[in-house]
């Protein structure tokens, strides 16, 4: 369990001072896969640096397994940090140092004999799906070569957590894809917690359970994937979820309002709604926009659409006595 409570953390430079993260609270279960996600310079990297205390809170706490990380000497920090493992945009090879070298690096620090160190590193490249790379050097591998090493070398210390930041922004979508599929079996067969650091909507909607967006340093909502993604709350995860939406600027006249039918479960994403509407109410609404996605093995599906004033309340009333279906005004002026 990773509990993050009320961390801030403020930079000072000069006359400068920039507040990265203002009063953050999160908790992470054991076995998760959290993502964290907002715009850049929502304070994202710095949260997981705080995890680790790479770079350490301004104010507040951050707990791991009922450990203060703040509260640990130097040698404690480096022993715990041993738990916590990091993977990142850029992979941070040793270039000079081959595949099984790279990964037999961390169990080298931490005092594992050399012999036991290559044979768990060759293990390990089989887990990620290199073990025919042991002997090649970085330069010799593509991108998702890079992070696969990149991953088997953070799992070397048999971490509690894995702390991964950007770790698929320099990667194509087919191999982002790929790598996202590696860390959620790894997730599934070791109990691992995976905390996701990422700027993409596609990376939380592919493996997280859980997700926090954050917005200007602070936690605009929380809570299963399934639930935010599907209707979010915030402005901050509005944006972030309908990214560049139509019900920005899609009007039909002066007079008419905007409705997003929000669909929970596959069987709802099914019902006319529209259309039974239409027959039933005799309110006649025009479709702006609809999607479908997958969200923690379920389908979900959002809705757009337009009706006269009038007719806003009633159709508003009859959506919602629908099971899994959910309704929402979508103001004019939304930004």
């Amino acid at each position: 369990m990773i509990e993050i409570q009320n961390v801030s953390k403020t930079f000072v430079s000069g006359r400068t001072t920039v507040e990265a993260l203002h009063d953050v609270n999160i908790s992470i279960g054991d076995g998760s896969i959290f993502g964290i996600i907002g715009l850049s310079g929502a304070g994202k990297s710095t949260l997981v640096r705080c995890i680790n205390m790479l770079e350490r809170p301004t104010s507040g706490e951050v707990y791991v397994d009922g450990q203060n990380m703040g509260d640990l000497a130097p040698s404690q920090l480096r022993a715990a940090r041993r738990g916590i493992t990091m993977i990142f945009q850029q992979f941070n090879l040793l270039m000079q140092k081959n595949c099984l070298a790279n990964v037999c690096f961390p169990m080298e620090l931490a005092g594992v004999p050399k012999a036991e160190a290559r044979k768990k590193a060759q293990e390990l490249l089989e887990l990620v799906g290199l073990p025919d790379k042991a002997k090649a050097y970085p330069s010799q591998l593509s991108g998702g070569q890079k992070q696969r090493v990149a991953i088997a070398r953070a799992l070397a210390t048999d971490p509690k957590v894995l702390l991964c930041d950007e770790a698929t922004s320099a990667l194509d979508p087919s191999t982002t894809r790929q790598i996202l599929s590696l860390i959620k079996d790894i997730n599934a067969k070791t109990g691992i917690t995976v905390v996701v650091i990422t700027h993409q909507m596609s990376v939380v909607e592919e493996i997280c359970d859980h997700v926090a967006i954050l917005d200007g340093g602070r936690v605009a909502e929380q809570g299963p994937v399934s639930r935010v993604l599907s209707s979010p709350r915030s402005d901050a995860g509005k944006r972030l979820v309908f990214p560049g939406r139509t019900d920005e600027r899609i009007s039909i006249s002066g007079r008419d309002r905007r409705l997003r039918i929000i669909f929970r479960e596959s069987a709802a994403t099914s019902l006319p709604l529209v259309a039974t509407m239409a027959k039933e109410k005799g309110i006649i609404a025009t479709v702006l926009e609809a999607n479908t996605r997958k969200l923690s093995g379920d389908v979900y599906g959002t809705t757009l659409i337009g009706l006269p004033e009038n007719d806003l309340y009633e159709a508003a009333k009859f959506l919602s006595s629908f099971e899994n279906v959910s309704v929402e005004e979508v103001p004019a002026d939304v930004q």
